[in-house]
């Protein structure tokens, strides 16, 4: 692993000054001259006196932060609460794009977590549970589909914990999906599990379950060996009707007499169990999977390049054109059965909401994120009016490739609440609740307005430890409002102190030349 202070020696920074640099403030003296210095030696020509610092080192830009969000929450477009976020555990804060070493753009995924009861009397592996309700808990994004299950899958090589959660029941799932379900508060203690079992996967096969909404009384645990520890729980409810990889390894656990008597299955567990028809989709049919497989001649769970196609068939349409054949909402499309299915299944406790990134998150300092449900400051960006009016400013925006438009339309489709607080780093404290910081991206998303004014401000000294031509005057005050009056105009602060010149700036920023690969985070927020 090559660490920071390798990078640093690498530049030729000696152990000495590198010391230095536990000093936050240091970055920004240390490495703007030096960038400067790179720039000119390249021939860029540059008016260096519109150059600043974007943290509160500069009490320019900080008055023009301040403001901003003054503004914004005057506005209603600020709200505080519970949300689920990103989060680093080592850091004890959200981790936005910019605190990231991977992952970025990546949001939480929500799952409905489908609780199987173990039936007792409980089996020997979790005999220490005798007196709790034990359950296997099985993350999916289809609980519409619940009404199809013929067994759940473990993974037998897979570590496995069994925990207790608030309701006084334990659950059964990898450490990891553990650990992000005590950040949702689904344990006493917040961001902590007590375990009370270490499982592997092979000493809970053959287990006997009930499961919800099934019309198979019991259903039993199986092997499936292309489960991933670092995705849901490592516990995977299987619906061979509709889902080609759960059909696969069905019949192979159903053809392979080895592979059962390797894990102690015995026929009971496995034989009787056939695909139940539960979605139409037309063209296709009422056993979607089974059909797929077949036209494709998957040979078993491990023919990947076949079960993709499979998948390809019967995923998406089976989502949008298919339509539920059972329980009370059949008769309904698929797609809008889904949600009335899971609302039902959590009203009656046979389900809870549970979220975790959707890929894999490593901040700066090397720490693997959850989604936390924490209390922070967020902007709603899910907000329908706002919404429409960047799709309306969007007709306007010349991006010279269709693509890029529609890259920006498909984010604002899905861009929803984003948490702007974070506990500390560098940048603006919030104006209102100084025992926040606002986070780094939601910080620089007009900063580029500030060119226009920033040689009137500072003077072209990049912190602004000396004041430009204008003095000391158009400074905010803690509210965010200019000492010399407020504006109800983003940027220009100045017009009030009879600074007119600064608006015509804006008309020699007509281009903005940017990474396409930032449309999904820092683009589409400059856009808000």
């Amino acid at each position: 692993m090559t660490y920071q202070w390798d990078i640093m020696r690498s530049l030729g920074i000696n152990d000495h000054d590198i010391r230095k640099f536990t000093d936050p403030q240091h970055w920004l003296e240390y490495f703007p001259p030096l960038a400067k210095e790179d720039l000119k030696s390249l021939g860029v020509r540059v008016d260096w006196r519109r150059s600043f610092i974007t943290t509160d080192a500069n009490p320019y830009y900080d008055s023009f932060v301040r403001w901003q969000f003054t503004k914004l929450k005057e506005r209603k477009k600020i709200k505080f609460g519970k949300r689920h976020t990103i989060f680093s555990p080592l850091e004890g804060q959200p981790s936005m794009d910019h605190d990231r070493a991977t992952g970025e753009g990546v949001g939480p995924q929500e799952y409905t977590l489908i609780k199987m009861k173990v039936v007792e009397p409980l089996p020997k592996s979790l005999s220490s549970l005798a007196g709790h309700l034990v359950f296997l808990v099985a993350a999916t994004l289809r609980p519409e589909t619940m009404y199809g299950q013929t067994n759940c899958w473990l993974h037998p090589d897979i570590n496995y914990i069994a925990f207790p959660v608030k309701t006084g029941e334990v659950f059964i799932s990898t450490t990891r999906a553990a650990l992000n379900m005590a950040y949702q508060d689904f344990t006493s203690e917040y961001g902590k599990t007590q375990v009370l079992l270490h499982l592997k996967g092979e000493e809970l096969m053959g287990v006997a379950l009930k499961a919800p909404l099934t019309s198979y009384d019991v259903i039993y645990t199986l092997p499936m060996l292309t489960i991933k520890e670092d995705k849901g729980t490592g516990v995977v409810t299987s619906v061979p009707s509709d889902a080609p990889d759960d059909y696969a390894a069905l019949r192979d656990v159903q053809k392979k007499k080895a592979l059962r008597d390797k894990f102690g299955i015995t026929n009971e567990m496995v034989l009787p169990y056939k695909p139940v028809p539960i979605i139409d989709i037309p063209g296709i049919g009422n056993l979607s999977a089974v059909t797929a497989c077949d036209q494709f001649k998957v040979s078993s769970q491990n023919d990947k390049s076949q079960l993709e196609k499979a998948k390809e068939m019967t995923y998406l349409k089976g989502f949008y054109e298919g339509v539920l054949l059972v329980g009370p909402h059949s008769g309904k499309k698929v797609q809008e059965a889904k949600k009335l299915i899971q609302g039902d299944m959590v009203a009656s406790g046979e389900a809870v909401l549970y979220q975790e990134p959707e890929r894999s998150v490593t901040t700066r300092s090397g720490d693997q994120c959850v989604v936390a449900l924490t209390n922070q400051w967020y902007l709603d960006y899910g907000e329908p009016g706002w919404k429409e009016t960047v799709r309306n400013v969007l007709k306007g925006v010349r991006t010279y490739a269709e693509e890029v438009n529609n890259n920006f339309l498909t984010t604002l489709d899905w861009l929803h609440e984003h948490a702007c607080s974070r506990v500390f780093g560098l940048g603006t404290l919030i104006p209102w609740d100084p025992k926040f910081m606002i986070e780094s991206l939601s910080d620089s998303t007009i900063y580029m307005s500030y060119y226009t004014v920033a040689y009137l401000l500072q003077g072209g000294v990049v912190n602004g430890s000396t004041p430009g031509p204008l003095g000391n005057t158009s400074r905010a005050d803690d509210s965010g409002h200019t000492k010399c009056g407020d504006t109800h105009q983003p940027c220009l602060v100045l017009l009030d102190c009879g600074i007119a010149t600064s608006l015509t700036h804006f008309d020699l920023l007509q281009m903005r030349a940017l990474f396409t690969a930032i449309v999904k985070g820092d683009l589409i927020i400059m856009l808000m």
